[in-house]
């Protein structure tokens, strides 16, 4: 495939949809030709790419003729439906939703933490959920380095982890706010403008949610790391895109804070903003709109043994997806 490769793109309306267009603008990807697929309430727009309007065309079982990789980003269902059809018809499926990220015969990955499990591929690779993905960027070289035991994590999600309509949603609802008028939620549970809602996703038997118990199950699959101990709450914010996550973790080895920074400092897609001195952390309006995540806050936890406490921040639809699908798909011109 050294010509390039023919994409398609699962759900190119949508907000991860509309980054992975601007990525493949920006990025030097082998590309050869562009499909773009949506639902049929979604046909006859046109996208700009490279200063070309490309049609929108209806997602159905024929669309993956001729097509290389196949970047699907519209929902599980829309996966289970489609990505074997297009595996059938002879394309590499990078998937961002949940529908086949815990099947172990299907690689899940971050390219900085496992990129070789890319080789087990059988025809699908998923693609982690935004929040583990950002929350790893920082605890998986810290784990490299001495060994992470126990995990206790708050995150801070911005509505674009929800869609394109939880964007408008937020915007609506703040512009109304201020007006005296309200309007019933219908993306997000409760009204988002000016709250925080402490549910993403749904809620299981056990009291978490579904999203929850993806950060736990995720993080020992992507990591190789089946005895981590890990619980998180995971809470939607006012925030329109980047996500942040409160990490408290407990290391088999000693670790200081110095170390800590040092090994941070060094690691691939993440940069170090830690000076609270000069107020200088990181916050997601920062991170909005760029590739790297950042860490900061970074502080012996007063509560663990061998434990340190971080923020990490980093952009939902960037890194904690459009972007990592990517780079998954790059990796395999390699």
């Amino acid at each position: 495939m050294s010509n390039g490769f023919h994409v398609a793109i699962v759900g190119a309306t949508g907000a991860v949809g509309a980054e992975l267009i601007q990525l493949l603008e920006q990025r030097e990807f082998p590309l050869r030709g562009l499909k773009l697929l949506a639902s049929s309430k979604s046909a006859g727009q046109a996208l700009k790419f490279k200063g070309e309007e490309i049609p929108v065309e209806t997602l159905s079982k024929d669309s993956f003729k001729s097509v290389d990789i196949a970047l699907f980003s519209a929902g599980a269902n829309i996966s289970k439906e489609y990505a074997k059809r297009a595996v059938t018809a002879g394309a590499i499926v990078v998937d961002n939703s949940s529908a086949f990220r815990m099947e172990p015969d299907i690689p899940l990955i971050v390219p900085e933490i496992n990129l070789s499990d890319i080789q087990k591929h059988r025809g699908i690779i998923s693609n982690p959920n935004c929040t583990t993905i950002i929350a790893l960027m920082a605890l998986y070289p810290l784990h490299a380095n001495f060994g992470v035991k126990r995990v206790i994590a708050a995150s801070y999600q911005a509505v674009s982890g929800a869609g394109a309509k939880a964007i408008h949603e937020l915007s609506l609802q703040s512009r109304l706010f201020f007006s005296g008028e309200s309007t019933a939620p219908e993306v997000l549970p409760h009204t988002i403008a000016f709250n925080v809602v402490p549910q993403v996703d749904v809620f299981l038997d056990n009291g978490y949610t579904k999203e929850e118990v993806k950060f736990v199950n995720e993080s020992r699959k992507i990591m190789h790391h089946p005895t981590l101990r890990a619980s998180i709450t995971c809470v939607r914010v006012p925030v329109f895109r980047a996500h942040s996550v409160a990490v408290h973790a407990e290391f088999e080895q000693p670790v200081s804070v110095e170390r800590a920074r040092d090994v941070l400092a060094k690691s691939q897609g993440l940069e170090l903003v830690d000076d609270p001195s000069s107020r200088k952390y990181p916050m997601p309006l920062l991170v909005a709109g760029k590739n790297n995540c950042q860490v900061g806050r970074i502080r012996a936890d007063s509560a663990l043994d061998n434990g340190l406490a971080l923020w990490v921040c980093g952009d939902q639809l960037l890194k904690g997806a459009a972007l990592n699908a990517l780079q998954i798909a790059e990796a395999l011109d390699k």
